[in-house]
């Protein structure tokens, strides 16, 4: 009667309808890929309170928050503590793993970022360090936008027409690259001379290519390519074509590393202390002091691959490791 009552709870998640936390951009949830379609029973071997943590999590999306403390908010069954020895079973078990990931933070620095990475189908060591082993180095989405391209622009058709406005004063260090580019113009192709009102008028279309990526030379090329005979608005036109031709957006590609200089990979993190190190150091997810400490407690040895283990004994060492604090 309790394993039906844990599995009516776990069907009643699967909309996932109360509030989840989303973890900051680049942290949080991370798919494992090539897992089997999901079924009532994927988590009937584990323990029941596992059993529900693990239900929960699995209908989590990509980038809700997995640390203990916002997910024992979601869970009333469980509290911080009983929430952190669920996530360290169910990385024995070979559900998930927590890894660091150095992030370019701009000017040269670089930042780690934690994601804890899930798979509904239990895999074995060999798989997580051959998975993990593969994860590039900087994040395939930029934990935060260029401070030059702002993200919403990725979303943007197009600028918003720029009105007609007085000419302004140049600031005491002169003009910006946008409105030089735009002077360039008429030097470059007498059609398209602008006047200063017109230059001051243009100037935030024409900078919002820069921020895109572009230089000047790049911008006076594109504008003057393929003229008319004769341009009656040189204003107008170039107005238009900013417009109308405006690059891409493109995401920010990392420097290239300089010539020798150590390689920054992923670390896999300790599901009980925390403590970083390459995959293979850590089977189960769980360091050589975790897993020397779960022993001298009386636990077995650390349990073995899901494929080479006999189920009634693994149901048991984890029955045993859910006995220590």
């Amino acid at each position: 009667m309790a394993t039906q009552h844990i599995s009516s709870a776990l069907r009643a998640l699967a909309p996932l309808s109360r509030p989840y936390a989303k973890a900051n951009p680049g942290y949080g949830k991370r798919s494992a890929p090539g897992q089997r379609p999901p079924v009532p029973d994927d988590f009937a071997l584990l323990p029941e309170r596992e059993r529900y943590v693990a239900g929960y999590v699995d209908h989590l999306p990509d980038g809700a928050a997995m640390d203990i403390k916002s997910l024992a908010k979601s869970l009333p069954l469980y509290g911080q503590m009983a929430v952190g020895s669920a996530l360290r079973a169910l990385g024995v078990a070979g559900h998930l793993r927590h890894v660091r990931c150095p992030a370019d933070a701009g000017g040269g620095q670089i930042r780690w970022i934690t994601r804890t990475y899930w798979s509904r189908t239990a895999r074995d060591n060999e798989w997580w360090t051959t998975f993990l082993g593969a994860v590039p180095a900087a994040p395939s989405a930029p934990a935060a936008a260029s401070p030059a391209v702002p993200q919403q622009r990725a979303q943007e058709p197009e600028p918003a027409p720029v009105p007609e406005k007085a000419p302004r004063e140049a600031p005491e260090d002169g003009p910006s690259p946008a409105y030089l580019a735009l002077a360039r113009l008429g030097r470059a192709d007498a059609r398209l001379a602008l006047s200063a009102t017109d230059c001051a008028a243009l100037e935030e279309a024409a900078a919002a290519w820069l921020a895109r990526g572009v230089n000047a030379e790049y911008l006076v090329r594109t504008l003057t390519a393929g003229l008319p005979a004769a341009v009656d608005s040189p204003v107008g036109f170039v107005r238009r074509r900013l417009r109308d031709k405006l690059p891409p957006l493109l995401p920010a590609s990392p420097a290239p590393d300089a010539p020798g200089a150590p390689q920054r990979r992923p670390m896999v993190e300790c599901t009980q202390c925390g403590a970083p190190g390459r995959p293979e150091a850590l089977p189960d997810g769980l360091c050589r002091s975790c897993r020397t400490c779960a022993a001298s407690a009386g636990t077995t040895n650390a349990p073995e691959p899901p494929a080479e283990r006999d189920v009634a004994a693994h149901v048991g060492t984890l029955r045993e490791l859910l006995r220590l604090p």
